[in-house]
């Protein structure tokens, strides 16, 4: 017999039914499924429907909607932690919007800024507030967004610019050229001149210091003059000759700030040559250490340190540049002192081996008053005849081997061409300006080997004679007198190395014989047109057209310093300078390679206790014996 189930079926449901399922669940069954649709409509269509408005809102708005619990934090579209964009004011700016596409924001700081672009490559838009700016597209060549916290830095500002700038006003004939001059306490110059008779053991300088240290006037009795303009200069006045005509300089100023160079008038040659015979070296250099203390709390100092500074000491370099701290040793160490090195100074014999001091001329016996001195002088130096082919005035130098002044006395002594004049001891006529220029005058060329040391009076005192002048050493005038003498020393001299004179190998008649006229007279109208540069003109008036020694050196100034400004502003001074090879940049036009030259076996560097450099003397022996000329001989 078959079990019959306990629980009722379905079947059997059925059967009590009818066959019919009951209305009231299919009822529920049939609300439940509209209500839910209806919610899915109703949330698509007004929950979720965006508002025909409003701007449509980037991914990565969204998502900082999303993480505002990480206010300064941002998610990317891949829901990685991510650099926050750039802020705009104290709000982030949202990302770039092309079209319908979403663009993530651009990222400042290391990750690149990435951007939707539209397919005609139109630059995106960043969405700030309601107004539009442009993004940096990366790639397209457009210049990136401000990197934060890097700021342009605004050009650096100097004192001296406002110097610079008076030169730019065409309406200020001085504009460039004001020159500001210290005020220094009288025991560094005027104290000196009242001391006069202490300036030099070898000669009373007072009766030099008359007619503003022109001397006394010359005489005319021998007609080798001309009327006016004619003194006894001391060959070592320059200090007071070149201050006094500073009074005159036209473009003189107060206000240092405009100034394009600043003048120191101290009698550094008056100085040094007091105390040379019988001081030890603190009284020597005493003067220069106060006079540079004195500056260096002057606040035209602090402007360039210095660099803009100049002053004169009219004697040779050598006696402002003792090499040693022994007693023994030559001069004061002005021109080592570590603050007066970035100073330049002007004196009449340069160091070829440093780079502050600068060679002006001796001063010569002419300093004439007007244009017109100067053109009826060189007129009157044209027509002259000149029956001496050469000539020459000195004395021998028996005790320096390497001197050829013995050999050239011998040549001249043996020449039917030569006019000689020594100046041995006893000899009158080498102390008689009247005596030296007669004969400078009538000869074609004038010998003017090495004094005492490179340089001599005499060679300017020939030229103011229209006499060309012979040189054997690069050192007596090609090396030294570049802002006064041309560069092309052939138009105007002759140069004989003095090495084949010494060993006999050279006859100076026959290689002056062996110029052709025409080019004798060519050199003799370019000496004579110089004239004026060579000169000082009376300190007590102004030459209106013609730029005399002192014009010509201030303007070298000038010019030296406002390079130097202008290169400071540009950050392009020359780092390399070498300041040992200070006679060949002298050489150069606008080129600063230095490479070797014809004339490095005419210059090596003397050392101390160095008898054997260049001429056979030290340059401290060498100034030393200089002294001599003090005393009347003609070097």
């Amino acid at each position: 017999m078959r079990r019959r189930s306990v629980l009722p079926s379905h079947h059997d449901d059925a059967e009590k039914g009818g066959g019919k399922p009951p209305q009231s669940r299919l009822c529920f069954l049939a609300t439940l499924c509209v209500m839910f649709w209806v919610l899915i409509f109703y949330f698509h269509f007004s929950v979720l429907a965006p508002d025909p408005d409003a701007r449509p809102v980037a991914v990565a708005t969204q998502a900082r909607i999303a993480h505002d619990h990480l206010p300064d934090r941002v998610f990317n579209h891949d829901g990685l932690l991510r650099t926050p964009p750039a802020a705009v004011g104290k709000e982030e700016a949202p990302a770039a919007v092309v079209g319908k596409e979403e663009a993530p924001a651009a990222v400042v700081g290391k990750e690149e800024a990435s951007a939707a672009v539209a397919e005609k490559e139109e630059a995106p838009t960043a969405v700030v507030g309601k107004e539009e700016a442009p993004v940096a597209v990366v790639g397209k060549e457009e210049a990136p967004a401000a990197v934060a916290g890097k700021e342009e830095v605004p050009p650096k500002e100097y004192p001296f610019q406002r110097a610079l700038k008076t030169a730019e006003n065409a309406s200020d004939p001085c504009g460039g050229r004001y020159i500001y001059v210290h005020e220094l306490p009288p025991r560094f110059n005027e104290d000196m001149l009242r001391e006069c008779h202490s300036i030099s053991v070898w000669t009373n300088m007072c009766k030099f210091m008359s007619n503003d240290g022109l001397g006394p006037p010359l005489s005319n009795e021998d007609g080798v003059f001309s009327n006016t303009g004619w003194y006894a200069t001391n060959q070592f006045a320059v200090d007071v000759i070149f201050g006094n005509r500073m009074k005159q300089y036209e473009c003189l100023t107060k206000d240092s700030s405009i100034a394009a160079a600043v003048f120191v008038p101290f009698y550094a040659g008056f100085d040094v040559s007091r105390y040379l015979w019988g001081y030890n070296i603190s009284m020597r250099d005493a003067a220069p250490h106060d006079l540079v203390d004195w500056l260096r709390k002057r606040p035209e100092w602090n402007v360039m340190g210095g660099r803009d500074h100049f002053l004169v000491g009219g004697r040779i370099a050598w006696d402002f540049r003792r090499l040693t701290d022994e007693e023994s040793d030559w001069g004061n160490k002005l021109l080592f002192m570590p603050a007066a090195k970035n100073m330049s100074m002007l004196v009449v014999e340069s160091s070829p081996w440093n780079a502050n001091d600068f060679a002006v001329p001796y001063p010569t016996y002419f300093h004439p008053a007007k244009d017109e001195d100067v053109f009826l002088w060189q007129d009157r130096m044209r027509s002259l005849d000149r029956p001496w082919l050469f000539s020459f005035a000195g004395a021998p130098r028996p005790g320096d081997p390497m001197s050829i002044r013995g050999q050239l006395i011998d040549q001249c002594r043996t020449s039917s061409f030569c006019k000689l004049l020594e100046c041995d001891l006893g000899e009158s006529k080498c102390h008689s300006p009247s005596a030296i220029m007669k004969m400078f005058q009538s000869s074609l060329f004038c010998l003017q080997p090495q004094g005492d040391s490179y340089t001599r009076r005499s060679a300017f005192d020939s030229m103011l004679a229209g006499c060309i002048p012979v040189f054997f050493h690069p050192g007596s005038a090609y090396v030294q007198y570049t802002w006064h003498l041309p560069k092309n020393y052939t138009s105007y001299s002759v140069f004989i190395p003095e090495g084949g004179v010494r060993d006999g190998n050279v006859s100076v008649e026959e290689i002056l014989r062996g110029i052709h006229p025409d080019i004798v007279k060519q050199m003799r109208e370019e000496v004579i047109n110089l004239i004026p540069k060579v000169i000082y003109a009376d300190p007590r008036s102004k030459l209106e057209t013609l730029k005399d020694a002192f014009d010509v050196s201030v303007s070298a100034i000038i010019n030296k310093v406002t390079q130097l400004r202008r290169d400071i502003i540009s950050d392009s001074e020359d780092k390399d300078f070498i300041e040992e090879n200070s006679w060949k940049y002298e050489l150069l036009e606008g080129q600063r390679t230095i490479g070797p030259h014809e004339w490095d076996p005419f210059f090596s560097k003397p050392k101390p206790k160095d008898k054997g450099a260049d001429s056979g003397n030290s340059s401290a022996e060498a100034a030393k014996n200089s002294w001599k000329i003090e005393r009347g001989d003609q070097n």
